[in-house]
């Protein structure tokens, strides 16, 4: 894949947000840090103080198991759309042109249910895959790659 000089890349997962631009050309990107973010989520059972609650059914007499929350995942979903609620700030401030976004299956689901016409107007390239916490030349080659 190429990347234009000036994109944007948002590298992302339920906790870190890492903000890169192309200083380099299209075919030898230099992908430079303009923003970093990780978000403390600590795992579900730390977050969680309950079990599951039990309701009662008027009808047929029985007991319910309620659905358990997972609160650990909840807060993922949460930055996921904060992070898209940036990406929508940053598009209406006309800071880039041009954007790739490289997150998790299920992140890139979260990101795209909240991205802003302004967003999808410039997403030039999406990559599936978990790059959050590599080096950077690992990120340019993976783009290079795809």
């Amino acid at each position: 894949m190429q990347v234009s000089h000036n994109a944007v890349v948002l590298v992302a997962d339920g906790r870190e947000m890492l903000f890169l631009r192309n200083e380099g050309d299209a075919t030898h990107p230099n992908l430079v840090v303009e923003n970093a973010l990780e978000q403390v989520n600590p795992s579900d059972g730390a977050q969680k103080t309950d079990h599951a609650g039990r309701s009662s059914s008027s009808v047929g007499g029985g007991q319910n198991s309620m659905q358990e929350v997972d609160f650990h995942q909840q807060e993922e979903d949460r930055f996921a759309a904060d992070t898209a609620d940036l990406l929508k700030r940053r598009a209406l401030a006309n800071d880039f042109e041009s954007l790739i976004v490289i997150a998790p299956p299920r992140t890139l689901g979260e990101l795209r249910k909240h991205y802003h016409k302004e967003v999808s107007l410039r997403l030039t390239a999406e990559l599936d895959k978990d790059l959050t916490g590599h080096p950077i030349d690992r990120i340019e080659a993976a783009l290079q790659a795809a």
